[in-house]
């Protein structure tokens, strides 16, 4: 297994494209850290993983706040001693159009999808730089880099993390820290399960290749991103959206 004893953060991994990533590293050999607000879903994920042959350890935690998150950083490192891998992944949405939008719907938005990944970085990055190795993907977005009416507040959170993402590559790299971002474009979930077939056909009209992504997609580039053989690759910003933005 590529991962063998491997320890990895996924953060926003009780459902969706972030259980599929934890899921996948386990799948590979690492043991997990998982969190997210919901503790019933975070306690499903855990079976699955540890299903799978591997240790995880679970944690109700709101990204937004610092103290939860460096908190949940020493609680991996007490159970598995390291930390070899972090994926920023948790991420909401509250969209409207921005002369509607609220200020709070402006700030929980840029506090869980830009703050928490900075909350999160900042706390690994000091067990990283010790061990003078590791592996940082944040999931960003192609709205991030195409913006999207109705959705300021998403874009700016996403646009703000591949920034991130840009300035801690280039502070962590000479410490032997890899850090990348994945751009999803339309992948396959419960919400995207819910349009109407005449939604689903204008969104298929934008994308090249003709349908949507899966998170097992995504979830295959994060293996890549965290393994050996992308030691020559920190601040990309990879889209994995079937050719929709080119």
């Amino acid at each position: 297994m590529k991962l063998d004893k491997k320890v990895a953060i996924v953060t926003g991994a009780a459902r969706g494209i972030g259980k599929e990533i934890a899921l996948a590293l386990a799948g590979e050999g690492a043991n997990i850290a998982i969190c997210d607000i919901e503790k019933n879903a975070l306690e499903q994920a855990k079976s699955e993983i540890e299903a799978l042959g591997r240790e995880c350890l679970i944690e109700v935690v709101d990204v937004g706040k610092t103290d939860f998150c460096e908190d949940m950083a020493n609680k991996t490192l007490d159970k598995f001693s390291k930390i070899d891998i972090l994926v920023n992944n948790a991420g909401i949405t509250r969209d409207t159009l921005l002369m509607r939008m609220k200020e709070e719907d402006w700030d929980v938005v840029l506090t869980v999808n830009l703050k928490g990944a900075f909350n999160f970085t900042k706390a690994v990055c000091r067990p990283m730089i010790k061990q003078r190795s590791g592996k940082i993907v944040n999931i960003a977005s192609i709205i991030g880099i195409i913006g999207n009416a109705g959705q300021a507040n998403y874009a700016a959170s996403k646009a703000g993390l591949i920034g991130l993402t840009k300035s801690s590559a280039k502070e962590l790299a000479s410490r032997g820290i890899n850090v990348n971002a994945i751009a999803p474009g339309f992948i396959q979930t419960p919400m995207t399960d819910k349009l109407t077939d005449d939604q689903k056909d204008a969104m298929l009209k934008l994308i090249p290749l003709g349908f949507l992504g899966k998170p097992k997609n995504v979830a295959d580039l994060v293996l890549f991103l965290v393994g050996d053989t992308s030691s020559y690759i920190t601040g990309e910003v990879i889209k994995v959206d079937g050719g929709m933005v080119m």
